[in-house]
């Protein structure tokens, strides 16, 4: 989790607008065009793009995720019973844990054990607020098997040794009768669980260690050497990447320590306007609504820097780029902790997700894992909960909107657009991504960022045959329309009428600030 950036420039891009959910005809207007090339099938869109961040941060993990076995709120071995559900509805794919900054402060013996005797610690990172450590490894990897999710467990490289890294990856993942496997099953859990991705540190740049590039890369290289999972197992090993546009670091990672990684991260928040003053979630201009899809664009061009940096050394593209943080951050909500990062969520966000998941698929082919941040109760997150109550984010609905991408084949897409524009804020009106998913159906995910007009556009499907085509939108009446608890159902999905499939062709009404998926089958 980055506590401080860089800088922050942007790039011109996109926008969305304002028209009732249930308004679905578009005025006659010159039609903007997509040709989806489906006789040109692409890289696989890997699921692990629609990844979730799980840090010991607010609401995060305790009263979002875990409420313990005793709580009167229901749940599954103490898990809350909502979110569960909620999650698998969208098909998590993998969760990263236990941070964040919180990784690099992180000492997993003291989250095993009775849960009564597990230190109680203080997060120095997220509020000064005491840990007591409830929430752990036994309860982080058998969540993701409730979940149906891999894991991705971050590893403390800031203030831990080799030798401790390396007895955790044993303890989670050995078969054998050793002294700590054993200690695994005296606690609970007899055979070790599937491992998927293992960060080597978090933001060593940063709350990581502050280091710099060469040293980063050197640290990198030595606790690798010690990541050892049983013969029959491939364990993901995964390199802090940079801060925003630090392609030196990404370069010097990828010379030095490239041959024993399999993905380097990378990390960016959308922020509106500055790290002193980020801007609000909600009740906010369409300026800030231009500014912050202009800004969240920018992830298009930081995925092709590094990409180039990583080329230079890996032209066959093995070592994945993850984008293991992402999304927006905003001022936190009045009266909230300061520490705890929690934020609305408006059609704003749902805009930012979608942008974002069709940058991932242009880039899929070096791209091929993501996290959000964060899962619940923090930043841009799925799903908000007050007690006994949990609410779905419209950034919840866009997952669900897009979750049939998982795994497909992304299809390449050319996109000739009208230019949405407000103030110094200018994008294409209309992004789009396809991919030919699982199913053998062909889905098209266009997106309108302007808040004031509604468009046609036209779609020509080359090498896609299809018969019928239905689908989906999610708008909202407001640009910072949300769900709240009493309102739980503001912004959702409904049935979406506004697309006709004739001659290979698809015309489609979206209204203003609208997001479609579209099945064709």
């Amino acid at each position: 989790m980055i506590k401080r950036f860089a800088g922050l420039t942007l790039a011109t891009l996109l926008l969305s607008a304002s028209l009732p959910a249930i308004a679905q005809e578009a005025p006659a207007t010159a039609p903007d065009t997509v040709t989806v090339h489906g006789d040109r099938p692409g890289p696989k869109y890997d699921k692990r793009l629609f990844g979730q961040f799980a840090e010991h941060l607010g609401k995060g993990i305790y009263s979002g995720i875990w409420v313990g076995t005793n709580s009167k709120i229901p749940n599954v071995q103490g898990y809350r019973s909502d979110v569960i559900a909620a999650l698998k509805a969208i098909k998590v794919p993998l969760i990263r844990w236990p941070g964040g900054c919180f990784a690099d402060e992180y000492h997993w013996r003291e989250g095993i054990g009775p849960r009564g005797k597990r230190p109680v610690k203080v997060n120095t990172n997220w509020g000064g607020v005491t840990e007591d450590n409830a929430f752990g490894t036994h309860e982080f990897m058998n969540y993701a098997e409730l979940v149906g999710a891999e894991s991705y467990v971050s590893g403390n490289v800031g203030t831990a040794s080799p030798q401790e890294m390396a007895e955790w990856v044993e303890y989670m993942t050995s078969p054998t009768a050793s002294t700590i496997a054993n200690q695994r099953r005296a606690n609970g859990r007899k055979e070790p669980w599937k491992l998927t991705m293992f960060g080597i540190g978090n933001e060593l740049w940063g709350c990581g260690g502050n280091m710099l590039p060469d040293y980063g890369a050197d640290v990198t290289r030595r606790y690798s050497t010690f990541l050892k999972v049983p013969e029959g197992q491939k364990l993901l090993k995964i390199a802090s990447g940079a801060n925003v546009d630090d392609y030196v670091w990404t370069e010097t990672m990828m010379r030095k320590a490239g041959d024993q990684i399999d993905g380097i991260g990378a990390h960016y928040y959308t922020i509106p306007y500055d790290w002193k003053k980020k801007g609000a979630a909600t009740g906010f201009d369409e300026d800030a609504w231009a500014r912050t899809l202009s800004k969240t664009l920018r992830m298009d061009a930081l995925i092709v820097g590094h990409s180039k940096m990583m080329d230079k050394y890996d032209p066959a593209k093995r070592v994945a780029l993850l984008i293991d943080e992402w999304g927006t951050w905003y001022d936190v909500e009045p009266g909230t902790n300061p520490g705890f990062l929690y934020q609305q969520n408006s059609l704003r966000d749902a805009m930012v997700a979608s942008l974002n998941l069709d940058i991932f698929a242009r880039h899929a082919d070096r791209v091929r894992g993501a996290n959000i941040a964060q899962m619940v109760n923090v930043l841009q997150a799925m799903l908000l909960t007050d007690g006994a109550r949990m609410v779905k984010t419209p950034t919840y609905w866009v997952f669900d909107l897009y979750k049939d991408y998982q795994d497909g084949t992304v299809l390449p897409i050319d996109v000739q657009s009208h230019y949405y524009n407000k103030n110094e804020w200018t994008m294409k009106a209309v992004s789009a991504s396809a991919v030919r998913g699982t199913d053998g159906a062909v889905h098209v995910g266009l997106t309108n960022v302007d808040p004031n007009k509604a468009t046609t556009v036209s779609v020509k499907l080359d090498g896609v045959t299809g018969a019928t085509v239905s689908g989906r939108i999610l708008t909202g009446t407001a640009i910072d329309a949300h769900n709240t608890f009493d309102a739980p159902e503001t912004v959702k999905p409904v049935a979406f009428t506004g697309a006709t499939l004739q001659g290979g062709v698809l015309t489609v009404a979206i209204p203003a600030k609208a997001i479609v998926m579209l099945d064709i089958k």
